[in-house]
């Protein structure tokens, strides 16, 4: 049953959105792969540190997050990789290149206080910058 509030067609729906294909990222676990992009290139930004590493020329984008304990507590590290998930998952499809692994290591006390803004701007010069 469709509830009244929703809408009766899906045209209106996804306006604007990058393609299916890249809506979806994938998620880093394995601890190998944060080391291979360890060893490969990286971006200083001053929000966060982008490293990034080419895998395969038509896989997904994967997306890996981390802040060491010089970032602070439990609660502040927590947030601050908040923070790094939203503006991965607001910028990495529209301006993310598939096949690469990008991971967003966050900095002690500007991850968690830098505008949201910033910090968008921040993803997408570094990821012009990786081009």
């Amino acid at each position: 049953m469709t509830p009244p509030e929703a809408p009766l067609s899906n045209a209106s729906v996804g306006e604007g959105a990058p393609p299916a294909g890249c809506l979806h990222l994938e998620t880093l676990t394995k601890r190998a792969d944060f080391l291979k992009a360890a060893r490969s290139k990286r971006v200083a930004m001053p929000a966060f540190i982008l490293q990034y590493r080419r895998r395969a020329a038509d896989g997904p984008i994967r997306v890996g997050f981390t802040c060491s304990k010089k970032v602070g507590n439990a609660v502040a590290r927590n947030r601050a990789k908040r923070r790094l998930r939203e503006i991965a998952r607001l910028v990495l499809p529209h301006h993310g290149r598939a096949g690469m692994d990008y991971v967003l290591i966050g900095r002690a006390d500007v991850t968690a206080s830098r505008p949201f803004d910033a910090m968008l701007a921040d993803l997408r010069t570094a990821l012009e910058r990786s081009s």
